[in-house]
């Protein structure tokens, strides 16, 4: 299939451009195939990430029990202005998974007090938001140039390492929310080493990094009292009706959060409540389920700092520093590219 590479949302004389580099339902109905058929059944993190589930996610975000957002916000608010400090001369920011963008404005903020002009390129899978925020950012800032680009991390960072060579700028890549959480060990160096690929020695990268802690305290912030975490995770079979033809009876799955100990992650899982089988038209599978029977949608591992350490040692990269907030329950932690 061809992935499109559609320049929209750029206007003359306009400071924001939107590049689209979105893979269609193609990819979609192939990994849905793949992780149904699996054993056990599996569904990718990645496509939760529609516009009901980016609303969901603030949604999430805003949550007593979801301390992450907070405390991460936290960090970044407090600690910008070193944060920026570590890269010498005039930097560019790029940000995967970028969001609404909340906490990055304070690095934004930081990088504008000391430079007159601020390139931002950020990576988001959800087109409307990352339109959206590109647009809110544009309006607040004059001295901000922003190319977005709506892909995959593996498809923006193959964008950015293009855009971003033969530039004397240094480069600061946002990598927040521990979202390097959601990927398996392999995977999670991988995209480490992606991440590298793209940069220069001097460069940096900030990587957020839920960090270990009671069992306690990390299921009620994946399954809080009000059922918003599970109508998130819900949300992928019904997009997987709406857009591949799914027959899934949402109603008949719960959503439940479990913390593996000896993995120290968080999984999220959706358990069939009845014996019953559903089909995917466009993956051209027709799935059984046994009764209490799940299909694992993410995992969130939890680090500490010695892992976090060994992940950029062996991704080129040294950890240069890592702040944590009051609590010491969330990690932001500067890599230096070498």
């Amino acid at each position: 299939m061809t992935e499109k590479r559609e320049i929209i949302g750029a206007r003359s004389g306009s400071p924001v451009e939107i590049i689209d580099l979105r893979r269609g339902a193609d990819d979609f109905a192939a990994d849905v195939r793949a992780g149904l058929t699996a054993t056990p059944k599996t569904l990718s993190p990645r496509y939760f990430y529609d516009d009901l589930g980016s609303v969901l996610f603030e949604a999430i975000c805003r949550l007593p029990e979801y301390y992450v957002t907070r405390a991460e916000e936290e960090i970044i608010r407090d600690w910008s202005g070193e944060i920026v400090a570590a890269l010498q001369g005039p930097i560019r920011i790029a940000e995967l998974g970028s969001g609404t963008a909340a906490k990055s404005r304070h690095l934004l903020d930081a990088a504008l007090r000391r430079q007159p002009e601020l390139e931002y390129l950020p990576v988001d899978i959800d087109h409307g938001t990352l339109q959206a925020t590109a647009d809110a950012l544009a309006g607040e800032y004059d001295a901000l140039r922003i190319t977005g680009m709506a892909a995959s991390f593996e498809d923006g960072l193959a964008t950015l390492a293009t855009r971003l060579s033969g530039s004397a700028e240094h480069t600061l890549v946002l990598f927040l929310g521990s979202t390097i959480g959601n990927l398996e060990p392999a995977q999670r160096l991988e995209i480490a080493r992606l991440i590298r690929s793209a940069l220069r020695p001097g460069d940096a990268l900030l990587l957020g990094t839920d960090l270990v802690k009671s069992a306690d305290v990390l299921i009620p912030a994946y399954d809080d009292v009000l059922g918003v975490t599970a109508s998130f995770n819900r949300n992928l079979l019904v997009r997987i009706n709406r857009e591949l033809g799914g027959t899934f009876d949402v109603a008949a799955f719960r959503h439940e959060a479990r913390y593996d100990t000896e993995k120290q992650r968080i999984e999220m899982h959706l358990i069939s409540t009845i014996a019953q089988s559903a089909a995917v038209r466009a993956a051209g599978i027709d799935v059984q389920f046994a009764a209490g029977e799940s299909i694992h949608t993410e995992s969130s591992y939890k680090f500490t700092q010695d892992s976090v350490a060994l992940l950029a040692a062996e991704s080129q990269f040294r950890l240069a520093h890592q702040w944590t907030d009051r609590r010491g329950w969330f990690g932001e932690n500067l890599l230096i590219a070498v």
